[in-house]
């Protein structure tokens, strides 16, 4: 398996696997918005993306990807990454796509002196869960809460 850093002209490539990403959540299928919240992101370095692919005759395959969020902690007045989204197509997954994507993430908080990289999933996300506490991650014992804003 093979890994990149997303830049803008990779965006086209990405938008079926990321629209995949948003079907698994329930969302219903918009490869138009897709497409243009990828490039928004990353013509606004408001994102970093890595992905996963496989070339097949000279064509490159996107099968997983992982979306990080900066973020900054007042008291260690540190950079911190969320890891926002993280997925493997069906085809590609326990072929260790997900840990080689963690790696890019680990790797680009020690490039940019992150005090740490963060993610939430989902209470029944045992495998996620299983691959997190494997890596190295440490569950919190902090409460989450949200303040949802109306459309």
């Amino acid at each position: 398996m093979k890994y990149r850093k997303a830049v803008v002209d990779d965006v086209r490539s990405l938008t079926d696997l990321f629209n995949g990403y948003r079907l698994f959540y329930g969302q219903e299928s918009d490869l138009i918005g897709a497409e243009k919240f990828l490039k928004e992101r990353l013509e606004n370095q408001e994102s970093v993306i890595f992905y996963a692919y496989e070339e097949n005759g000279g064509v490159v395959e996107p099968v997983g990807f992982t979306q990080l969020y900066p973020s900054f902690s007042s008291v260690s007045m540190k950079r911190m990454w969320i890891l926002n989204d993280l997925f493997v197509a069906e085809k590609a997954r326990r072929k260790g796509v997900a840990h080689g994507l963690i790696d890019k993430a680990w790797e680009l908080a020690v490039e940019t002196d992150a005090k740490a990289v963060i993610l939430e999933t989902d209470h029944d996300n045992y495998n996620a869960q299983k691959l997190y506490k494997k890596i190295g991650f440490t569950k919190d014992t902090q409460h989450h809460y949200t303040l949802n804003i109306p459309r």
